[in-house]
């Protein structure tokens, strides 16, 4: 019979929901938990200093965490903390090193600057930038003398080549009728190195039809210079830091020689004063008190104050000759013009005065009658070692042991002693003793030359003492 089947029972009434009030009593017991936890919160103690930094991230594992980043704490003992940044770090200063003590150069004072003259004698100065260096030294040079005043015409970039960028062929009268000057100093060939125009052809430097128009160019303005009848002097120009520019300025110094010479000008060459022993180009050198100094700038061209004043020191002393100051400022040595009455006459034979040789054992050459040490004069045997030398070649003989004196001192030899075994005839022949004969070994040994061992020669050669 089948089982009978018991009705399930109703779903609301197996699990009835929580009431209000359970609800409200979990509520109220959290709330009582967190009122009785707020006071032992306060009285915590406050957070590390390492707590309270910054995670540091992957990177900051790998490469470290800037300095600038970095974060100090403090403490101030209220109980909280603030932090500020941590400042850079401090580094290290290399230990300064002692510099070298250098020899402090000699400073020369320069030259107190006069009023020049109403009728002062003007030195005209044209050329290139070497020509304005040697302008300023020359007004450095004259600055105390009242009677010569230095004018500066120069042009930097200007050269005899390029002639549409300035014409100096027709500037030089225009200059040498504003200064009217009593001499004329040129100085070109520094910004010459380089293409010419000839007509309508521009010719390449040093070709043949370059260096003859050169040579044209620079005979035309010697000759134009010269025509104001003045003294020209013509600077030869210095070596430079590029070998190949130093070798171009040895050709022109040349032509600059043989044109200015020519129309009857001076060229003043002052090569030397800017090179080594080895005609070297040199940065540093002498200065015109002898003190090494730097004449050349870093570029290898132009000169220093120092470079300036020694280039004008080669030109000073021919333009006091030639403006008649020989002397400078302030010395006594009188001007060649207060000299003109003064004749100077070639001696004659009548006007040379004649005396006899006097020997240095004269004892009148004195005053006196008798040498100072006469009594150890040896007597006089007639020829002189000199007579004897010139007229016979005899030499009179060296000092006994001089180390010229040659002559050979006979000495006597003591014959040398004879041992029982070389007197013994069983001793057998003796080196060198060919006769074994009983006469000759019962003969007493010979003083004389021979081959025997131990003989000696019956000269010697007397030993320097």
């Amino acid at each position: 019979m089948p089982k009978a089947v018991t009705p399930r029972a109703d779903q609301s009434k197996v699990s009835p929901q929580p009431s209000r009030h359970a609800r409200l009593r979990r509520l109220a017991a959290f709330v009582l938990a967190i009122v009785i936890a707020l006071p032992a919160v306060a009285f915590l103690p406050p957070v590390s200093r390492a707590e309270a930094q910054e995670r540091r991230t992957i990177l900051d594992m790998f490469f470290g965490r800037p300095r600038q980043q970095q974060r100090v704490y403090e403490d101030y003992g209220d109980g909280g903390n603030i932090y500020r940044e941590a400042p850079p770090p401090v580094r290290r200063q290399p230990k300064p090193q002692r510099a070298k003590a250098r020899p402090a150069p000699v400073e020369t004072p320069a030259p107190e600057i006069v009023a020049k003259q109403a009728d002062a004698k003007t030195v005209l100065v044209v050329g290139d930038f070497i020509a304005g260096s040697l302008s300023d030294g020359l007004q450095t040079a004259f600055a105390d003398s009242p009677g010569i005043v230095v004018e500066n015409r120069s042009e930097g970039s200007s050269g005899m080549v390029r002639d549409d960028y300035f014409d100096w062929p027709n500037m030089l009268p225009v200059y040498a009728d504003d200064v009217k000057p009593a001499l004329i100093v040129v100085s070109f060939g520094a910004n010459d190195r380089q293409q010419m125009k000839i007509g309508a052809v521009r010719e390449k430097y040093r070709t043949d039809a370059w260096m003859a128009e050169y040579t044209r160019r620079v005979a035309a303005f010697a000759a134009l210079a010269r025509s104001r009848n003045v003294p020209l002097l013509w600077i030869g120009m210095p070596s430079f830091q590029s070998p190949a520019m130093t070798a171009d300025m040895v050709t022109f110094n040349g032509i600059f020689r043989t044109e200015a010479e020519k129309v009857g000008g001076q060229f003043i060459d002052i090569w030397d004063g800017f090179v080594d022993e080895q005609g070297k180009f040199v940065t540093t050198g002498s200065d015109i008190n002898g003190q090494q100094v730097r004449l050349r700038g870093a570029d290898g061209i132009n000169l220093t104050p120092a470079g300036k004043r020694k280039l004008a020191f080669y030109v000073e002393k021919d333009i006091r000759r030639l403006l008649g100051e020989t002397a400078a400022p302030g010395s006594d040595i009188p001007d060649p013009s207060d000299m003109k009455d003064l004749v100077v006459t070639a001696p004659t034979s009548e006007t040379i005065i004649k005396t006899q040789p006097i020997s240095l054992v004269d004892p009148d050459l004195d005053g006196a009658s008798a040498l100072l040490d006469g009594a150890s004069l040896p007597a006089s045997t007639g020829r002189s070692a000199r007579d004897l030398l010139i007229e016979k070649g005899e030499a009179p003989p060296a000092p006994f042991g001089r180390i010229d004196d040659f002559r050979l001192v006979k000495t006597a030899l003591a014959p040398p002693a004879v041992t029982p075994e070389a007197a013994s005839p069983a001793a057998g022949p003796s080196l060198g003793n060919a006769d074994p004969s009983p006469s000759a070994a019962a003969a007493p040994p010979k003083t004389g030359t021979g081959p025997r061992l131990g003989a000696a020669p019956p000269w010697q050669v007397v030993p320097l003492r």
